[in-house]
């Protein structure tokens, strides 16, 4: 088996000085970057037709793993964003000055190294690099083989930009796309101080059961949205239209429609603009029942609620109550983001305080879980656990804090 012990040695040794590295330094190599990507698209996009061609169009995966112009100018915009955000680092959390004399500052700092393992999304190795320069972290980045032509593409247009900059390549770095450097990553313990997998369950399980290092775990979304008896129909059509087809293939959208027992007279209405843009409908008996029949509408079997489709599937679930609805979700939720279409303040309230996701919402899209809407710039991924980080991870999330102590010759008796 490959020794990748060098490759994480000089990510741990090079990321050391990140930290030192001003923030205007930082804010050109990500402009400079931005720049060069758009420039470079042809060559980018080139090498992603080959990743394209080795995948199915019907897969899933195929719209992750697609590059356009439109989304590298997409991308280009993000890292501008991001290099004028205000720095995570250096900021002074809390101070005091002791009895004995003793100054204590507690200071953010960054986390260290990063290990992302990632699946066939090739944008991650920009938005990832970007925020993780930005936050002064060094950088192991663990591509699926899907998108290895992409990812190699765009880590040497990085890199051509950091040695431009005069900034160390080596605390950036690219593994090959084998099992052999993900089992590596996995158990880096002495280099990687830890590891966030951004993908589909599966690979999100495998990391968490796998890793010698600490784990983050990103990216899985089983997203429910619960339409009540209060619940105003056109409100409800459109947040739901928006949730599932907006973008079918992230961790955002929209598997199971949750809707009160009362509201199956208004179903058909409710799915309509669903139908339109090809949803595939499991329907549990009930909701089925109150349903015309159609091609695209099936019964639903058990394994579909609890399933992340990533693609223009949907689940529906009736009950007879909130309490019905949140146990549904306490059951089958990943605890990305949830959401409730009512009219009644207190079903609003008791939703947004019982529900236990990364981001709840009333009278909303789930669609709006990401960094860049929430106002804080590109993420890395969206944290479903609860331990360090919650729901988007950008640059803040990226830190942890050190303590700081100044004295003039004090000693503990």
């Amino acid at each position: 088996m490959t020794d990748y012990t060098d490759i994480f040695q000089s990510v741990k040794n090079k990321s050391r000085k990140l930290i030192a590295i001003s923030e205007e330094q930082i804010q050109k190599v990500l402009t400079d970057l931005a720049e060069v990507a758009v420039k470079k698209a042809d060559f980018i996009l080139a090498e992603n037709k080959k990743d394209l061609e080795r995948m199915d169009q019907d897969n899933p995966m195929y719209d992750r793993l697609l590059l356009t112009p439109a989304r590298i100018d997409g991308i280009a915009e993000e890292i501008r964003q991001v290099s004028l955000l205000l720095s995570p680092l250096h900021l002074k959390l809390e101070e005091k000055l002791l009895p004995n004399g003793l100054y204590l500052e507690k200071v953010t700092v960054p986390l260290g190294v990063l290990g992302i393992i990632y699946e066939a999304r090739p944008n991650v190795t920009f938005d990832v690099f970007s925020i993780a320069l930005k936050s002064g972290n060094g950088l192991i980045l663990k591509g699926g083989s899907d998108a290895d032509y992409s990812n190699r593409a765009i880590i040497s247009v990085i890199h051509e930009v950091l040695e431009k900059n005069g900034i160390p390549t080596e605390a950036f770095q690219l593994l090959p796309a084998d099992r052999n450097a993900t089992k590596a990553l996995l158990e880096a313990v002495d280099y990687v101080d830890v590891i966030i997998p951004r993908g589909s369950q599966g690979l999100i399980n495998f990391v968490r059961e796998h890793a010698k290092v600490p784990v983050i775990e990103t990216g899985a979304g089983i997203v429910h949205t619960y339409v009540d008896e209060t619940a105003d129909l056109d409100k409800a059509k459109a947040i739901i239209h928006n949730a599932k087809t907006r973008r079918p293939s992230v961790c955002n959208s929209l598997d199971c429609l949750i809707i009160h027992q009362s509201q199956l007279k208004n179903l058909n209405e409710l799915i309509q603009p669903l139908l339109e843009s090809g949803v595939k409908i499991y329907a549990d008996e009930q909701a089925f029942s109150n349903l015309e029949e159609q091609e695209l509408i099936q019964k639903a079997m058990p394994e579909h609620f609890g399933t992340e489709f990533l693609s223009l599937q949907l689940a529906i679930k009736t009950v007879g109550s909130l309490e019905e609805a949140i146990a549904h979700i306490s059951t089958f939720s990943s605890k990305h983001s949830e959401a409730i279409v009512s009219e009644s303040q207190e079903n609003m309230r008791r939703f947004l305080l019982e529900v236990d996701a990364a981001a709840v919402y009333a009278n909303a899209s789930t669609a709006f879980t990401d960094g860049a809407q929430f106002g804080l710039g590109a993420e890395i991924g969206i944290s479903t656990q609860k331990l360090h980080a919650r729901g988007p991870m950008a640059l803040r999330e990226l830190t942890s804090y050190k303590w700081v102590i100044r004295g003039n010759g004090q000693v503990r008796s």
